[in-house]
């Protein structure tokens, strides 16, 4: 069942191979599924015995509790856990070595520079192509954060307007903001079959151009209305404790853990001007900007590859560069720094 779920890797969605492979250059500690795929041929069921009490030799743990229950008994419970692991007459475990705790980094892209990586979709079928294209920004930092989502909330309609009304480059037309444990960007993800991924990309930078202009005219009641907006969002109390488990476990394995976010980011937008929004897209975002660290993956579909052929052989543009290996393009990048 484990092979055939892997082997079905190949029939996923362009833009979900394209978000794999995404992964894989930002997330140092990620893993293709081709290599997984490959070591399970080989495992039975002596492997797994072996590894069961080696997995289990040192541990870490993470917990969290939420829910009807009082602070000494979640205190009590994971006291009970930690007894289990690690103490008494026959413990399962030893804590893992201060060195041996994984950490979760991310590639950290070159200003002023693009980054493209290209690969012909897995399931020679599929006549979808598609594009993400991502704007490295910033590390974690409230008022930053607040910037990055106003100029996210602004520019999704207008996006999906442009690019999938107007332009009907693809059904699918997403912009969003990223966060990748706490290096935020700003994300569009399209896929099309009308479309090659290299024209895609121009597209994109042609509707940033575009709302470079609608940002800079627009009116203050207009700003004013969006942040309210982004205000009211951040304001609405989760709806399940689902939800709200999931915001704070988000900050407990992203290293952050700020849990008042919510609040300091109200607090950071009520102070933010439109000049200050329109100087952080002009320092980060804008087309040509010195600060600007791009990545594009594109995944080719049956419909196009002749133009995929054909950008191979194409001069690579100044300030450009062709990744072709992940794995030697991730070595050679430095890292942010990890928040745990």
């Amino acid at each position: 069942m484990a092979i055939k779920a892997y082997q079905n890797f190949k029939f996923q969605q362009p833009y979900e191979q394209a978000n794999d492979y995404y992964s894989l250059i930002i997330e140092d500690q990620t893993w293709p599924w081709m290599e997984q795929l490959e070591v399970l041929h080989c495992l039975d069921e002596e492997d797994l015995a072996k590894f069961a009490p080696i997995m289990l030799s040192r541990a870490f743990l993470q917990c969290y509790i939420a829910g009807n229950i009082e602070h000494e008994e979640a205190v009590s419970m994971i006291e009970h856990i930690e007894d289990v692991f690690f103490k008494g007459s026959n413990p399962i475990c030893q804590p893992l070595f201060p060195s041996q705790i994984l950490r979760n980094r991310v590639v950290k892209l070159g200003k002023g520079m693009n980054y493209c990586y290209s690969k012909e979709g897995l399931n020679p079928s599929d006549e979808n192509s598609a594009l993400i294209h991502y704007i490295q920004v910033h590390r974690d930092d409230f008022i930053l954060n607040v910037k990055l989502q106003l100029v996210a909330l602004i520019g999704e309609q207008a996006a999906f307007h442009q690019l999938r009304s107007v332009e009907q480059l693809g059904y699918i037309t997403y912009l969003g903001q990223r966060n990748d444990f706490g290096i935020h960007g700003l994300l569009f993800i399209i896929q099309s079959t009308v479309k090659d991924p290299g024209h895609i990309d121009s597209r994109v930078e042609a509707f940033l151009r575009m709302f470079e202009s609608k940002l800079s005219e627009m009116k203050n009641d207009e700003f004013k209305g969006n942040v309210n907006a982004l205000i009211n969002m951040k304001l609405e109390k989760h709806k399940s404790l689902s939800e709200e488990s999931q915001f704070y476990w988000t900050e407990i394995i992203s290293g952050t853990p700020k849990f008042d976010r919510r609040e300091a980011e109200v607090e950071a937008l009520k102070k933010l001007t439109q000049q200050e929004l329109i100087d952080f897209f002009d320092e980060n975002i804008k087309v040509g900007a010195t600060r600007k660290k791009t990545l594009s993956v594109r995944v080719y579909g049956n419909q196009h590859l002749a133009e995929y052929n054909s950008q191979k052989s194409e001069a690579v543009q100044p300030n450009t560069v062709q990744v072709d290996d992940i794995f030697s393009f991730r070595r050679s990048r430095p890292l942010y720094a990890s928040f745990r």
